[in-house]
């Protein structure tokens, strides 16, 4: 960034597959605020692999650490290990960038707030996903008000291979997918809808192939004004529903894919009301009679804006490590987002919808 004119040294604590995809993105993006030193991983292959790649290895956490030249840590392990990783950063001197979940209760989120700001250090965390083209497209549908007034969004993520085996199929570790997939679309849900107080969530968690922990979910969460937000990640389906799906009081969009397949389509003549029935199976129908195409048109989804989330959440790390800014990601946001993440698995656990105390 401009106003960085020394790039802040990073210290990258895991080189498992997102450790591995994290120094690989910094490098190509080329992102000039940051500038990675290292890696430390508990696992000697793994830094081997790391070496092998040219990038720095050191022999322990400790040294890497005692580095003068990290400023940063960045915290790429699994979900139990980063209040303890964090706070060992924060005694050394560190700001810290978390993975997210960040941790897996809000009363140890609150112990890590505690101890950067006693430290005057900043701690962030990792919410990448608010960077996705998909969610951006729909974030301008909203903003604009292409649709009219929204009353219904729903975010789905669709796989079909189970819950994958490693530490994500162990409770103990903080594995499940609305640890994994829902802290993002639930992030995603929040930012939408920041403007709007969460009265109450039915959640309901799936354990098709793991019974430790949940290989699926759907929350749907309502909101005041009557809008409501279905949030969907399964990992048995062999035929996909669409990534997002948004019904507004004058039209409807879609995108179908992470390639951002989709269209919008938009009423051109309410006052055409003529509905000529149709075969319904072995009946007729009037009431859900399709559109004529004299009365719609359909449109390209918008095209989301050229950020690279890379660039754009850690020049704002940046900038907030040399006092010039606050970081992309609030410790509010998390907040509300764990008391989320509870509130699904509290419904999901009871079978019954749970009110939510959308106060921070």
């Amino acid at each position: 960034m401009e106003d960085i004119t020394t790039p802040i040294g990073i210290g990258l604590i895991g080189y498992g597959g997102m450790g591995g995809y994290h120094v690989e993105q910094l490098m190509e993006h080329g992102v000039s605020c940051v500038q990675v030193i290292g890696i430390y991983d508990i696992k000697p292959e793994r830094a081997d692999l790391a070496r092998s790649r040219g990038v720095f290895a050191y022999d322990s956490r400790e040294a890497m650490l005692c580095d003068p030249r990290v400023e940063l840590v960045v915290i790429v392990t699994p979900n139990d290990t980063h209040k303890e990783i964090m706070l060992d950063a924060i005694a050394h001197g560190k700001h810290v960038v978390c993975e997210k979940p960040v941790t897996m209760t809000l009363p140890d989120y609150e112990d890590m707030i505690a101890a950067a700001d006693a430290a005057g250090l900043v701690f962030t965390v990792h919410q990448n996903r608010r960077w996705d083209p998909d969610f951006l497209i729909i974030k301008q549908i909203l903003e604009r008000n292409t649709l009219g007034p929204v009353f219904q969004i729903e975010s789905r993520v669709h796989g079909s291979r189970g819950i994958p085996g490693d530490w994500r199929n162990r409770e103990a570790q903080g594995g499940g997918m609305l640890l994994d997939w829902g802290i993002h679309l639930l992030d995603q849900m929040l930012q939408l809808m920041s403007d709007r107080r969460l009265l109450r969530i039915y959640a309901q968690l799936t354990n098709v192939t793991n019974e430790e922990v949940d290989d699926g979910f759907r929350a749907l969460c309502q909101f005041e004004g009557g809008y409501s937000f279905l949030a969907e990640v399964l990992t048995s389906n062999f035929i996909e529903l669409p990534r997002w799906y948004v019904l507004g009081e004058n039209g409807s969009a879609v995108i179908r894919d992470w390639d951002q397949n989709g269209e919008i389509v938009m009423v051109s003549d309410w006052e055409n009301r003529d509905a000529v029935p149709v075969q319904a199976g072995v009946g007729l129908t009037k009431t859900m009679a399709p559109r004529n195409e004299d009365t719609i048109r359909r449109y390209p989804l918008p095209e989301p804006p050229a950020l690279c989330c890379w660039k754009e959440y850690y020049g704002s790390v940046a900038r907030a490590i040399r006092g010039l800014g606050a970081p992309a990601v609030s410790y509010d946001e998390q907040r509300r987002l764990l008391k989320l993440i509870a509130a699904v698995f509290e419904s999901g656990r009871k079978n019954q919808v749970v009110a939510f105390d959308d106060v921070i």
